[in-house]
């Protein structure tokens, strides 16, 4: 175990020791910030609402580090639910991140698999949408593991720190809605989503529509007859296959 640290650290120090890439990184996340935190703060205060320490707050946004799924299993857990059920449901919830990770991978073949993991374990729906734009902007341009571990540690941190202010100040706010704090992650996808159809070209633009109306569509038909986290990963896969059928 000691080992495994001191090689990730020393990927991390080789990472940070080439400011060009791992600042660019850093810079990148920013404007995806305000929803690591508004999210984050939420997931604190939920959790202190339904009787977790702080401590073990934390813990969740360090080693769990995906917002449904802690907001899911701090619920499971308020009401007692059995531990196979919880493994469970997180697993449903976050599988999605299978697909994420299969689909930036190609990109890193070249990597240890010890970087390749840390990479993929601090990959969140947001710093896909980054990476993905990025990308999109210039495809000669190879992906490099410097900037996204700027990328990714930064969103990590930001996290962890928003989620343990949260369950400081849950006490005070019970009621997260009002605020807000429940559309912050809606509104960044959003933003995500216009900037990425900005760079399609406008011969692939309707297949790229077409596919993103067939997963909502598929998402809502799904939904009546399975739980809305599978029923979000399978609209999802129709929606892609339909868009690379188009596009070719």
């Amino acid at each position: 175990m000691k080992s495994i640290y001191i090689e990730m650290r020393e990927h991390i120090m080789k990472a940070v020791e080439q400011p060009n890439y791992f600042k660019e990184g850093i810079i990148d996340c920013l404007p995806t910030l305000l929803g690591y935190i508004s999210i984050g703060l939420a997931c604190g205060i939920i959790g202190t609402a339904s009787n977790l320490s702080v401590l073990e707050v934390t813990l969740l946004a360090i080693f769990v580090y995906a917002g449904a799924a802690q907001m899911v299993m701090t619920g499971l857990i308020a009401v007692g639910a059995p531990f196979f059920t919880i493994i469970l449901t997180v697993a449903v919830v976050n599988i999605r991140f299978l697909l994420l990770s299969m689909t930036i991978a190609p990109h890193f073949k070249h990597e240890s698999l010890l970087v390749r993991l840390g990479l993929g374990f601090l990959l969140t729906d947001e710093s896909f949408g980054v990476t993905v734009i990025k990308y999109a902007k210039n495809r000669n341009e190879p992906l490099r593991k410097q900037w996204l571990m700027g990328l990714n540690i930064t969103a990590y941190i930001v996290w962890i720190i928003s989620c343990l202010v949260g369950a400081l100040i849950g006490n005070w706010i019970k009621n997260p809605e009002v605020l807000g704090l429940d559309f912050a992650l809606v509104a960044m996808f959003i933003a995500l989503l216009v900037l990425q159809l900005e760079l399609v070209e406008r011969s692939k633009l309707r297949a790229n529509l077409e596919a993103v109306a067939t997963t909502f569509i598929g998402m809502f038909v799904f939904m009546a007859v399975m739980p809305s986290s599978l029923a979000v990963l399978v609209s999802t896969i129709i929606g892609a296959m339909m868009g690379v059928r188009r596009e070719k």
